[in-house]
């Protein structure tokens, strides 16, 4: 049964939102939606999240799951939004509720829970007749999944870049380079032929973005983990790279939403 992947790009928290769903089926599910926001008013708009209800609207799709891969520290998430406007059921990492202990003191108190669904550790589910695996891949926060769809195609999250961009970060709470390091394995250890569809892209040198990329791909050519850098030599890069960086630019605004302590205003 093919698979059919609509990718959406936003610049300026350079994210990937992605539908799939099965050729011939109205079931369709949501990767990582995004909500906009000024960073200096914090006020959101609904641009990129139209863009996408749009689509399922015209194509006939029937919005069946809005998926998290983890909670977002660079921008709102559009999941509640979709939800409103076409149904279907948020899901996220069970392992959110740590990160939401975690940070109640400095995010909390958290009024709502903005989540249909948590998924147990490697929790299989469907997209219409799709089977769907929600693989733990922790590291860049305790609460990461990675999303394999049909053992066709991995939506990474933020555990992968495309790459000539690399890693994610590892210095946020509860976060782990040694922890990403074998989760990344873990992704690299699937089929070569596997597509993994991105999260982000920061492209270098103005080329084109990428979306996805494969496997053997990203074992022959990841600039921070590809085949034959050692574990020890990933954490060093990591440790050093993590502590040059600063905070996401709506960081504030993106945890205390996503998390379920404010619910943001619209333009």
């Amino acid at each position: 049964m093919s698979l059919v992947i609509r990718s959406f790009f936003d610049p300026v928290t350079s994210t990937f939102t992605h539908v799939v769903h099965a050729s011939g089926q109205a079931q369709c599910a949501v990767v990582d939606a995004v909500l906009g926001c000024d960073p200096v008013t914090r006020l959101t708009d609904t641009q990129m999240a139209d863009q996408v209800k749009a689509y399922i609207q015209t194509s006939g799709l029937q919005l069946q799951w809005l998926l998290e891969t983890h909670v977002h520290a660079d921008h709102l998430s559009a999941a509640s939004y979709l939800r409103a406007e076409l149904g279907g059921r948020i899901g996220i990492s069970g392992r959110v509720m740590e990160v939401r202990c975690t940070l109640a003191d400095r995010y909390g108190p958290f009024q709502q829970r903005p989540y249909d669904h948590l998924f147990a550790t490697d929790e299989v589910f469907y997209i219409g007749p799709l089977r769907t695996q929600a693989l733990a891949v922790p590291g860049h926060t305790p609460a990461d999944i990675a999303y394999l769809v049909n053992d066709e195609v991995v939506f990474v999250g933020d555990t992968l870049f495309p790459p000539d961009v690399g890693t994610a970060r590892c210095d946020f709470p509860g976060g782990s380079a040694k922890i990403l390091y074998r989760s990344i394995q873990r992704l690299l250890s699937l089929p070569a032929h596997v597509r993994m569809m991105m999260c982000h892209d920061y492209p270098p040198h103005h080329r084109a973005l990428i979306a996805e990329c494969t496997v053997a791909q990203q074992r022959e050519g990841n600039i921070h983990i590809r085949d034959g850098i050692s574990e020890a030599a990933f954490l060093a890069m990591r440790t050093e790279r993590d502590g040059k960086l600063s905070a996401p630019r709506l960081l504030e605004p993106s945890m205390r939403a996503n998390l379920g302590s404010e619910q943001p205003e619209r333009y």
